[in-house]
């Protein structure tokens, strides 16, 4: 009877363990790299990554895993792949919750920050960056690594987040401006080196002039939409960074609601309105449109250049509505050519905490050799993404490959190859936005301002003063932006938690309950025989 007495209130306090605290999970050690890597055992870690149903870079990933697991016969690696960068990002977010998170990840660094919410879950790279025997470029690594100062330091520093580094990168893309040339010429326009908002919404608007049977004079089609962004996240961050407006600062503060972010927004209900501005969300893939001569600006990641113009390797539309046109690449538009600014996207690789500290320094190994010369240049040919290393763009076999350019309609795709080169040329004139625990929160928010907007104009709502306020505190409300609930030293929360955590959780607390319910039953049962 005294063991059951102990025992209820041992299990009441881990049931409130596990329903009280904020999703992440805590107890794991502190990682303490070892001193050399245990050769006599045998480890098995998971690479959880990303790839948007493109044979080629499924190849590079399994090609690389062999190449790796030749040279250190002991570690197996597992690959999980993924067609979406949030459903990893749900998937990390649900196995926090049980101590079952991949070893290494391809990431975005406002999803790391988020994950820094369980203590000591994620890895901070700056000691092993610098250790003798494993660290960049060591000489006990079986492989070619690179070192720290052949990383590009702009895109290094996107990986730090409160002051640690927790995320190598892997590739790099920002956003370019697809552009149908001949109809801004058949519209009496030139384009310009840069293309300016004004002059984006100025052609778009043209561009609307129909014929006595409804079609556009421009391409002779009933279906146009002259200009369609698919990340509007980005366009929103991008339009800010440009006006030197508010979004966020370094300390995690939410700057987003200003007065530029309404001024904007009105601009973009304008041409919501007459139908010459859309979004993926709304309409579809821009590409799409592009191809189909249906679109004459269109504003994708540098990586979605293969699904780009006449002749792209890859296209979802059928022949028959293939439009043969020119396919200019430009930088997105701006507000002050003098001064151009683009965000700098795209994957990185974090590593996270295991019980087993010679686990981890395994999955290191595999982390740097995601960084090699031949696993950097192969992938980055894949798509319009451009290598991470100043070692793999100087080396010869990239050189090469950029120098190939409109040799063929695959590999070497002119429009892909110039959308590599854009980047490649205006490195020091991309951004990263601040990273804490609720920026991917905030990111999301951005977008959807524009999201919302463009709705009401298409169900023909008022969108005024009074709109715009309302937004704001929806919006706000909605993300959890003006909440600091369940944070830590003042970093804001992430928002609600992934449905599949949230069915986890659930799941656990329910069963507590059962079992502490059966439990009281048992002791209110043993009182009867007393």
């Amino acid at each position: 009877m005294k063991k059951r007495k102990l025992l209820l209130p041992i299990l009441l306090l881990m049931a409130a363990l596990l329903i009280s605290g904020c999703h992440g999970s805590k107890g794991i050690s502190e990682f303490q790299l070892p001193e050399e890597f245990d050769e006599s055992r045998n480890y098995e870690i998971t690479f959880w990554a990303k790839n948007d149903t493109n044979k080629t870079q499924t190849e590079i990933y399994e090609k690389t895993i062999r190449d790796f697991e030749r040279l250190y016969p002991n570690i197996h690696v597992n690959l999980r792949l993924y067609t979406k960068y949030g459903d990893i990002y749900n998937d990390v977010i649900t196995n926090i919750a049980t101590n079952t998170t991949p070893n290494v990840c391809i990431s975005y660094p406002d999803h790391i920050a988020t994950y820094l919410s369980g203590s000591n879950i994620v890895v901070p790279l700056d000691g092993l960056f610098s250790d003798e025997n494993y660290g960049l470029g060591a000489q006990n690594l079986r492989f070619d690594g690179v070192t720290k100062e052949e990383i590009v330091p702009k895109f290094l520093e996107e990986g730090i987040i409160n002051g640690q580094t927790y995320a190598l990168p892997f590739m790099r893309s920002t956003e370019v401006c697809y552009v149908n040339k001949d109809m801004v010429e058949k519209l009496g326009y030139t384009l310009p080196d840069v293309l300016t908002w004004d002059f984006v919404w100025e052609v778009s608007e043209a561009a609307m002039e129909k014929d006595s049977s409804g079609n556009f004079l421009v391409n002779g089609q009933n279906v146009l939409i002259p200009f369609i962004y698919k990340s509007t996240d980005n366009m929103m961050i991008q339009m800010l960074r440009q006006k030197d407006a508010g979004y966020s600062n370094e300390n995690g503060d939410i700057l987003l609601f200003n007065d530029t972010t309404k001024e904007l927004l009105f601009e973009i209900a304008k041409h919501s309105e007459s139908r010459a501005f859309s979004t993926f969300k709304i309409s579809s893939y821009p590409g799409n449109f592009l191809n189909a001569g249906q679109c004459i600006f269109a504003v994708d990641s540098t990586a979605g250049a293969t699904w780009m113009g006449t002749h792209a390797p890859l296209i979802d539309i059928s022949d028959d509505k293939l439009v043969d046109f020119e396919t200019a690449v430009l930088p997105l538009p701006q507000f002050d050519t003098d001064k151009p600014q683009m965000i700098s996207q795209g994957p990185s690789i974090c590593i996270f905490n295991k019980e087993d500290s010679q686990e981890v320094l395994a999955s290191w190994l595999f982390a740097q050799y995601l960084l090699t010369n031949e696993v950097q240049t192969a992938y980055a040919e894949t798509e319009g993404y451009i290598p991470v290393t100043s070692k793999a763009q100087n080396s010869m076999e990239y050189q090469d490959y950029l120098s190939r350019i409109g040799e063929d309609n695959k590999e070497h795709y002119d429009v892909k190859i110039k959308a590599s080169q854009l980047l490649l040329d205006n490195i020091e004139n991309t951004f990263v936005t601040p990273v804490f625990n609720g920026s991917a929160s905030l990111r999301d928010a951005a977008g959807q301002l524009i999201e919302n907007t463009v709705k009401s104009e298409r169900r023909k709502e008022v969108v005024d003063e009074e709109y715009m306020d309302k937004l704001f505190k929806d919006i706000s409300s909605l993300y959890r932006l003006d909440q600091n609930s369940c944070s830590e030293n003042g970093k804001k929360d992430l928002g609600p938690l992934p449905p599949t955590a949230v069915a986890l959780l659930i799941s656990i607390a329910l069963a507590w309950i059962f079992i502490i319910g059966y439990m009281i039953f048992q002791v209110k049962k043993g009182k009867k025989h007393l």
